[in-house]
């Protein structure tokens, strides 16, 4: 396992590389954009070969980019879906452009129209995105959650089925959060219990799927369905 931090990207996206190498990160978590903005500035070649330059210069590997906590793939307004599956489609594309391969996803809330919906919602964005960009090579990990209001993948079943319902899943992985995880309900506080959760994690999804983690302590209590980072 390869320990990193996330990054600031102020000052140009090669920044978050330097950043993490002088904090002695072996791997790297950033955002490509504001993550609380639709619009962006294109990236050019040049951010990239300066991006590309820096990853050579320090040996950062991986480097996992998050997407845009305003996309919301699973929502059942139109107009946002459609904005949101422009949204990811761009940050799949910068993702591609600076040769990053794993971008992180929030898989998004059904707003009171069910799970079933908001998974079909969700799987229908990654069909149209997939279908547009057949050779894309960035993976996209969904992010399981801690299950706050209508957020969705909280438990792995919902991961599980998720996946299933998208064409083309070799190019959706997972990215597991210790924080959400345990609001979710998973204990992990005792060996015994990580072997539990991980066993059942490893039968409804596969282990394999696992491609990044975040490291973080959760504030509220096993259960609480509340995500908050301590």
């Amino acid at each position: 396992m390869r320990l990193g931090a996330h990054m600031s990207i102020a000052g140009g996206v090669e920044n978050a590389i330097l950043r993490a190498a002088s904090v002695g990160c072996e791997a790297l978590a950033m955002f490509t954009k504001n993550n609380n903005q639709w619009k962006a500035k294109p990236l050019t070649t040049a951010d990239a070969e300066r991006f590309s330059a820096a990853r050579a210069e320090t040996g950062i590997a991986p480097i996992v980019a998050h997407s845009s906590y305003l996309i919301n793939i699973a929502s059942p307004d139109k107009v946002l879906w459609r904005k949101s599956i422009a949204a990811l489609e761009d940050e799949l594309l910068r993702c591609e452009l600076l040769g990053i391969p794993y971008l992180v996803l929030h898989p998004g809330s059904h707003k009171g129209k069910g799970v079933e919906f908001g998974l079909k919602r969700v799987a229908d964005a990654f069909n149209e995105i997939q279908s547009k960009l057949p050779n894309l090579r960035v993976m996209t990990l969904i992010e399981h959650t801690a299950g706050q209001g209508d957020h969705l993948c909280h438990v792995f079943e919902e991961i599980a089925r998720v996946r299933e319902l998208i064409d083309d899943n070799a190019r959706i992985g997972v990215c597991l959060d210790s924080c959400h995880l345990f609001a979710a309900g998973y204990d992990l506080r005792k060996p015994e219990k990580y072997a539990d959760v991980f066993k059942k994690f490893s039968d409804v999804v596969g282990i394999e799927q696992v491609k990044a983690w975040h490291l973080n302590d959760s504030k509220t209590p096993l259960g609480s369905r509340v995500d908050r980072h301590a």
